[in-house]
């Protein structure tokens, strides 16, 4: 079989978040580079739509203007805090400012993946990008300067060599398991559903996402989050080693509870579904892996940096297409692309993310214990103080970080 050969310095598998991002950095230093993905965009892409503030801080990175720009959109949703629900039914509203009234911007927002990923794919830059669409990973291997990889294009086959390959493919990415040896772990993997309903009563009028955690998706939750022209994403997720052990069938559970639990029923009596119910999965960072090596970096989904807890992937995603932009362009500079020259990719990574993911892991089991999840709603509702310092997590990790601390608890126990 006859390739075209074709010679790139970088190149990105990947188009969504985590891949555009790399490009779009590579782009702002003037380094030319390949992108390419197997979809055709815009595209459609399974996730639960909620754009945190670590997506809003990427995107000032890249450019101010690009937050104006999303606000104007009819397409995007600004978002202004998030709803818990204990397994009690108890409720309690943290927002993810203390003052908001005095935000120039929303601290988030929510939109389809659909016209996210499209947002950021028609930023790509093709003075120094060279987009690849309906562009398929055939096989990868090892050369002795680098890469090999073989592509199918629109049905011509391509040969790309390249100095180092960034995989931003996602939860099965092939760079992933060809080079890191990725493999799925249902301890630190999520399964998740989602449909969109039209007609759900009662969201929050400053668009709070909420996250219901209902004592038979735990350790997991089902989301409401809702999205511009009155619609809902809603959903589920849950950790698939549960899953698996407990034969949970999630599509049933999920159209049972927003069938006969009574806080959902009333405000699903009259809702639509307007899509099919999807699922997919989550490659959680609830451990650390090895994310770079010879010739390769990992981003986003394909290096597994799902925050365990929330599930919110696409925040990470783009930093880490941040710092891998930062790498390559010392790589290139340096003409080093071996793993000793790219492990620092490693430590920057885990640096930036790894408390936080730790956090999230821990919280995440926490949830197993319904009482303790009960019993912190139950004060936070009636403690304006404890209200604001849960806020303040949400902006300041040293204070998340008590949340690790069984001290915490205790104090919550003693204090009115």
């Amino acid at each position: 079989m006859r390739f075209t050969d074709i010679q790139a310095e970088v190149l990105i598998a990947g188009a969504g978040p985590a891949g555009a991002s790399t490009s779009l950095f590579l782009s702002k230093h003037k380094i030319h580079h390949i992108i390419l993905d197997k979809a055709v965009f815009p595209r459609d892409k399974i996730c639960g739509d909620a754009l945190s503030g670590k997506v809003v801080h990427v995107l000032n990175k890249l450019d101010p203007s690009y937050i104006p720009e999303l606000e104007s959109k009819k397409e995007f949703l600004g978002s202004y805090g998030v709803q818990f629900v204990a397994p009690n039914g108890k409720t309690l509203d943290i927002p993810f400012s203390q003052n908001i009234a005095s935000l120039k911007h929303a601290p988030g927002f929510i939109s389809r993946r659909t016209d996210f990923d499209d947002f950021l794919f028609r930023k790509l830059d093709p003075s120094y990008a060279t987009i690849l669409e309906n562009t398929a990973i055939l096989d990868l291997d090892y050369t002795p300067s680098g890469v090999r990889v073989l592509l199918d294009n629109h049905g011509e086959k391509l040969q790309v060599e390249s100095k180092i390959i960034v995989g931003a493919e996602g939860d099965r990415s092939i760079v992933a398991k060809k080079f890191a040896d990725f493999q799925k772990e249902n301890k630190h993997y999520c399964a998740g559903l989602r449909a969109y309903y039209k007609g759900v009563e009662g969201l929050h009028a400053q668009n709070f996402i909420e996250l219901h955690f209902l004592p038979d998706f735990l350790p997991g939750y089902l989301w409401i989050f809702p999205m511009p022209d009155g619609m809902a994403n809603v959903g589920v997720g849950m950790l698939s080693e549960v899953v698996s052990r407990k034969h949970v069938n999630l599509k049933s559970e999920m159209e049972k509870a927003l069938q006969t639990i009574p806080a959902l029923k009333h405000r699903f009596r009259n809702a639509e579904k307007t899509s099919e119910l999807k699922g997919w999965g989550l490659p959680l960072g609830s451990k650390k892996r090895k994310i770079s090596g010879d010739n390769f970096l990992l981003v986003g989904d394909a290096a597994s940096l799902i925050d365990p807890f929330t599930g919110e992937g696409i925040g990470n995603a783009m930093l880490s297409g941040m710092i891998a932009a930062e790498k390559i362009i010392s790589a290139v500079r340096l003409q080093q692309f071996d793993a000793l020259s790219l492990a620092s990719y490693d430590e920057q990574v885990y640096h930036a993310l790894w408390s936080e993911l730790k956090l999230s892991h821990t919280l995440q089991k926490l949830t197993n214990q319904a009482w303790l999840f009960n019993f912190v709603v139950n004060k936070a509702s009636k403690s304006k103080t404890l209200r604001e310092t849960i806020t303040c997590m949400f902006e300041d990790l040293d204070m998340r970080s008590r949340l690790r601390n069984p001290l915490f608890y205790l104090k919550l126990l003693l204090n009115k």
